[in-house]
């Protein structure tokens, strides 16, 4: 028996989890020994119907075990099984997110109902969180749902009777399918179909047997994650295989760890268009914070030092952190203090906070407001900045249970922050989080919140490479430009050993350090540097980013060159594609507070206006302000002309690593000369920070190689042939789908390449070869969408708008050729022209061929050939000819309906094979069946019930059938357009 999803990959699964081989029906131990496990049902034994997605017998017998006012009256039960209901019907009227929010309320046993003495409220229980053993757990495959259509699911898990995990598996055996398939299966085709399912879902995953990838609710896809063991061996990861998966795919779906992750891993949260969306974590995110809760509960060793890499989530990190530790009884209510930031305290850090709606969170500016906090035993959740400590008395508050998380914790080096910290409170948990790695010099640090029980310092360590390949961040590449303006090695040393306090400068402090040497500043800022970098700015900006659909930051030395810049850069673009965003102070005068001052509120709406790919403004211009805690996927390109090292290099530059649609790394470009030297820029005792940022120019060097791998699957091919012939000689190379696959794998690489260098003059060498490749991996890419989606991806700008070049779209109004229908035919009619009256002609004399061998057809052939034959011996005007030939047109279109009517049962892939195979002729490729499969496959998905009598359903398909057609380079046969629409219309 051959390998196929459900014998090996979903029965893995099953096994795995429950024991059971469904291959040979044996049942042996779970693979995951520890505790509770779950207990295989087949859907038949499930005792429901397809329309209900709660096990109701099993959710009942909870209730009633669970909750002891339901015991003593069972039909109690039904009452809170009704509301549940209300709340999966509601979800087509409140949407998925809300309605999933509305089901944890339940779930998490924060509902109540008045079912104690005198109509009292008491909270209902589904889940026993504090006894596991108290759940059940089932786990079914193949598991049928019907809302507005019938969807099913390879894997769904039970706790309770309430579905909590929706999981697809991918066949292991086809290269180009992986898990994104399944996942693009779940997020796009069930959550939609049948929303009902995914109303109690605390994850989905997805795997094809090599990767596990797992998400929540409406998470896109890019932003789903792996799971990873964390003492995982690296090279055992490499070679991941089914036995692999199985480790963390037990280890994810484990019922202690979702019960975990419901309890205190989801959040609720509104994005910045006010839309509801769900929070789970990245596998680093729970680890982290659950370090952080074991030690404190241990509460031998008071501290702890977490680097997890720039972009990779630490804010969210913290919340989950404070919001377990709040929650936890054996604490007795803590005090969790979070310190961000020193220069803003409306950081990241209290805008995910506030956003997630977490309870009992004060923020406060002052010392003193902390100081009384404290002194009055607040037990909430306390946002403070670091600095204020400076001004802490000792011994502030001596309890044990209070929890201090510090961002940036590398900041605490300044004026001994740490020290006075530990004095103010001398028996709390001291948490230090930080983005890049803690140099060993940075002695104040690693004294703070190093152990030395911790490997190399770290409580927990995420680093720079760890977060590449998980795809929490995107590589950063440095591109130099204008080398001629670059600053001088010598003074950059210099500059360096000035900067040596590492501290994150303000914008005042910049332009302090900037007067300090004057003759730097005046080079800097010399009106002819300027300008020089601006056009430049101008250039690499309309050729490389704005197409991609990205933004960027320019990054200047002091805040009066902030200004500079947007002076130059308005000859350039309109005023409104730029902002500048600075600090004023009571130092400033009025004039230039009135016009470049920003407060908090104008802030926000102009990161909100960056953030919509949609607004005008393009370029945000800063010193100082936004380079740390600032977070716009949407920012690709930093335009570094600014002094800056280590830390707060590191951190500016990881702005442009957030994950964005389309986007593949991050782009510095360096005016500067900062990365003239990388080594000395980014001096860490971690070695491998210096492999975080490469020159854009490696990658020119690996295009070569590249374009030669990929155009190796057609050795042997005439590239020089054109059009059709040449698709077909280039498509017979690659028949099969492994070696389509592999095609594909090489041509992925050699497109995001293609994405990054363009418009490089290098691209030119390469140009002729890489569009028609591009066109080949256009043909042959699968006519589905939902096809090996990792593999066969969406293209990229650059590489659509070389496919797209010289197709002109907007020629098709002047047709060549048309249908024959009864319009034209009558238009013919009262209108005689002899040009039209020879197409006419053409097109019957093709159609009588087709049916050849139908009596009809014959006698209007032989019709026309007499009508034909009294024309040319000058018996019949021109006029009266064509009149003639349009009652046989007439006849013919006619007879075909009737025969239409007599084949009706024929299905409509039979139908457009019959018409491609008609229109065959010795030049045209055998790629007939492949053709009307795409054709097939992408009108199913645009049309619906009756849209040939919509002006948008009739668009829709004509859009899609050009689409199809260009694959095969057949567009600008309107002839064949028009016949194929017409079967379209008349089989779809």
């Amino acid at each position: 028996m051959g390998f196929n999803e459900l014998n090996s990959v979903e029965h893995y699964i099953i096994h795995q989890l429950s024991g059971l081989n469904l291959n040979s029906g044996i049942i042996s131990e779970p693979l995951t020994p520890y505790g509770v496990q779950w207990v295989y049902k087949s859907p038949q034994d499930l005792n429901r119907s397809v329309n209900e997605v709660l096990l109701e017998q099993d959710l009942k017998a909870a209730l009633v075990r669970l909750n002891p006012e339901i015991a003593a009256k069972n039909e109690l039960a039904d009452e809170v099984i009704y509301k549940l209901r209300a709340i999966l019907i509601s979800v087509n009227q409140v949407g998925l997110v809300r309605a999933n929010e509305e089901f944890f309320k339940w779930l998490t046993g924060d509902k109540t109902m008045p079912f104690g003495e005198n109509n009292r409220h008491v909270p209902i229980r589904l889940i026993d969180f504090d006894d596991i053993n108290n759940n059940t757990y089932i786990i079914t495959n193949q598991y049928r749902v019907h809302h507005r259509e019938t969807k099913i699911p390879d894997i769904v898990l039970f706790i309770n009777g309430v579905p909590v995990v929706v999981g697809e598996a991918k066949t292991p055996i086809r290269p180009s399918v992986s898990w994104l398939d399944g996942a693009h299966e779940i997020h796009q085709v069930y959550e939609n179909a049948v929303p009902q399912l995914f109303v109690s879902n605390i994850l989905s995953f997805a795997t094809e047997g090599k990767e596990l990838f797992f998400g929540g609710i409406r998470t896109p896809l890019e932003f789903w994650a792996p799971w990873r063991l964390e003492d995982e061996d690296e090279r055992l990861a490499k070679l991941l295989g089914l036995g692999e998966i199985g480790k963390e795919m037990g280890d994810l779906l484990h019922p202690k760890r979702l019960l975990d992750i419901l309890q205190n891993f989801s959040l609720f949260s509104s994005n910045n268009k006010k839309q509801r969306i769900k929070i789970i974590p990245r596998f680093q995110q729970y680890e982290g914070a659950n370090k952080i809760v074991e030690r404190v509960k241990e509460g031998r060793i008071k501290k702890g030092l977490i680097w997890h890499f720039q972009g990779s989530g630490k804010s969210l990190l913290m919340v989950f952190a404070a919001q377990k530790l709040r929650r936890m009884p054996e604490l007795k209510s803590p005090t969790v203090i979070v310190l961000v930031d020193r220069t803003d305290l409306d950081t990241q850090i209290s805008g995910t906070f506030n956003a997630a709606d977490i309870a009992n969170v004060e923020t406060t500016e002052n010392i003193r407001d902390l100081q009384k906090m404290l002194e009055q035993d607040t037990r909430k959740i306390i946002i403070s900045m670091i600095h204020k400590f400076r001004d802490a008395k000792p011994n502030m508050n001596t309890r044990e249970n209070i929890i201090v998380l510090v961002d940036e914790a590398h900041r605490t080096q300044e004026g001994d922050l740490g020290r006075q910290m530990r004095a103010a409170l001398p028996n709390a948990f001291l948490f230090g989080l930080t983005g890049t790695p803690v140099n060993k010099a940075d002695k104040n640090t690693f004294w703070a919140f190093g152990s030395e029980e911790d490997e190399g310092g770290y409580l927990s360590r995420y680093t720079f490479q760890d977060s590449i390949r998980d795809g929490a961040t995107l590589p950063l590449h440095f591109e130099p430009r204008l080398v001629d303006v670059h600053v001088d090695k010598e003074t950059i040393d210099k500059l360096f050993e000035n900067f040596k306090e590492e501290a994150a400068l303000t914008d005042e402090e910049a332009d302090a350090l900037n007067k300090k040497s004057a003759k730097m500043a005046a080079f800097l800022k010399s009106p002819e540097r300027v300008a020089k970098i601006v056009e430049d700015i101008a250039i690499h900006f309309r050729e490389k980013v704005e197409p991609h659909g990205f933004k960027a930051m320019i990054v200047t030395p002091d805040r009066y060159a902030c200004i500079q810049y947007k002076e130059e850069l308005d000859k350039y673009f309109p005023e409104e594609f730029s902002k500048v965003v600075i600090s004023t102070s009571a130092n400033d005068d009025y004039d230039f507070k009135q016009k470049w001052g920003v407060d908090k509120s104008q802030q926000e709406r102009i990161i909100d206006e960056f953030n919509d790919p949609i607004l005008d403004l393009k370029f945000l211009i800063v010193t100082a302000k936004l380079l740390t805690g600032f977070d716009a996927p949407i920012l690709q390109t930093m335009y570094l002309d600014k002094s800056l090292k280590d830390h707060t290099l590191l951190q500016a530059i990881c702005r442009t690593n957030r994950l964005f649609p389309k986007k593949h790394y991050g782009r510095i470009v360096d005016y500067f000369g900062v990365f003239d030297d990388t080594a000395k820029a980014l001096e860490f005792d971690e070695k491998t920070v210096q492999q975080i940022i490469t020159n854009l120019s490696e990658l020119r060097e690996q295009l070569p190689k590249a374009m030669h791998d990929t155009l190796s699957h057609f050795d042997g091919v005439d590239r020089s042939i054109v059009g059709f012939e040449g698709l077909e000689l280039a498509q017979n190379a690659i028949k099969s789908d492994e070696q389509k696959d592999a095609f594909a794998k090489d041509f992925k690489y050699l497109s995001k390449l293609w994405e990054s260098l363009s418009p490089d003059n290098i691209l030119n060498l390469y140009q002729v070869d890489y569009k028609w490749l591009s066109q080949v991996y256009e043909s042959v890419r699968p006519a589905s969408d939902n096809i090996g989606k990792l593999l066969w991806m969406t293209l990229g700008a650059q590489t659509t708008k070389l496919i797209h070049e010289n197709i002109h779209v907007g020629e098709i109004h002047h047709l060549e050729e048309f249908v024959l229908d009864a319009d034209v035919i009558e238009d013919i009619f009262n209108n005689p022209d002899p040009k039209n009256a020879k197409k006419l002609e053409k097109i019957l004399v093709k159609r009588f061929k087709k049916h050849e061998g139908n009596p009809k057809f014959k006698k209007l052939s032989e019709l026309l050939e007499e009508l034909r034959d009294r024309a040319e011996k000058g018996l019949i005007t021109s006029i009266e000819f064509v009149k003639e030939l349009c009652k046989i047109a007439k006849e013919t279109v006619q007879a075909e309906k009737e025969l239409a009517e007599l084949i009706q049962e024929k299905t409509p892939k039979a139908a457009l094979t019959e018409l491609f195979l008609e229109l065959k002729t010795d030049q045209t490729p055998a790629v007939v069946e492949r053709i009307v499969t795409d054709i097939d496959a992408i009108v199913r998905v645009v049309s619906f019930p009756g849209w040939q009598k919509t002006v948008s359903g009739e668009r829709e398909v004509q859009k899609s059938l050009r689409k199809a057609l260009l694959k095969y380079q057949l567009h600008k046969d309107q002839v064949l357009f028009d016949r194929a629409y017409g079967y379209i219309k008349e089989y779809y």
